[in-house]
């Protein structure tokens, strides 16, 4: 199968106090089309820069980025965020929904800015499949943190990415809620034949993955498949 993301010599650097300070120091891998795949280390790594880079969030030091054989090189941000809309769904942490629009609009939001018609009525069918319906018209102050999540999910799948992005999707949910959540994303991305990969603490979660990516210090230690069937 071919790949969907590619990683070549990837590094990241940032000033501090007239020293450098290596983020990311030359990484290298590819992902598959349709694979699932987790990004794990303690905290300070690096893992969730590396997810920002393979995203086009960010601009590496050096090295490449290949996002569905466009090189997001030195694109400008507005060419970046192009790329993004027309490839790629985002799961955060904290959710990132905007607090004054509704989980239906919310969930519109990417289908308005790829000019999409009929977006309610895709966006109505997303939130009753992570089981939000009935909570359509409730802004995010009215839901809570699962529910929060279950919408910024329903987001993520609305403009059908080539890949999906997650950046610690269970970092605030409960045990019982975050079962949920991993069960939605492992669902929906079997369905939309998305590529998933995700950077996670959780243990658990990574191992539901076809692949574990361990990074240590800003260096890749390992890269292992793992008994989950393709």
């Amino acid at each position: 199968m071919e790949n969907i993301l590619h990683i070549a010599d990837l590094s990241k650097t940032y000033q501090s106090a007239g020293r450098t300070l290596t983020v990311l120091d030359n990484i290298n891998f590819s992902v598959t089309a349709g694979s699932t795949n987790a990004i794990v280390g303690p905290s300070g790594s690096g893992k969730t820069t590396l997810l920002g880079l393979c995203a086009g969030l960010d601009r590496s030091s050096s090295g490449i980025v290949e996002l569905n054989g466009i090189n997001l090189g030195n694109m400008s941000e507005d060419k970046r965020a192009q790329v993004r809309n027309q490839y790629v769904g985002f799961i955060f942490q904290n959710f990132q929904l905007l607090p004054t629009l509704t989980a239906l609009e919310n969930v519109m939001v990417p289908l308005e800015l790829r000019g999409e018609r009929n977006i309610k009525a895709r966006a109505l069918d997303l939130l009753d499949k992570v089981g939000l319906a009935e909570r359509s018209h409730h802004y995010p102050t009215q839901l809570s943190g699962g529910e929060q999540q279950r919408v910024s999910l329903a987001r993520a799948f609305s403009n059908q990415p080539k890949i999906l992005f997650a950046d610690e999707p269970t970092g605030n949910l409960d045990a019982e809620t975050s079962e949920k959540v991993i069960k939605l994303i492992f669902d929906l991305n079997k369905e939309a034949g998305t590529t998933l990969v995700v950077v996670t603490h959780d243990l658990e979660l990574a191992a539901k993955t076809q692949r574990i990516i361990r990074i240590k210090g800003g260096k890749l230690v390992s890269d292992e498949k793992t008994s989950v069937n393709v």
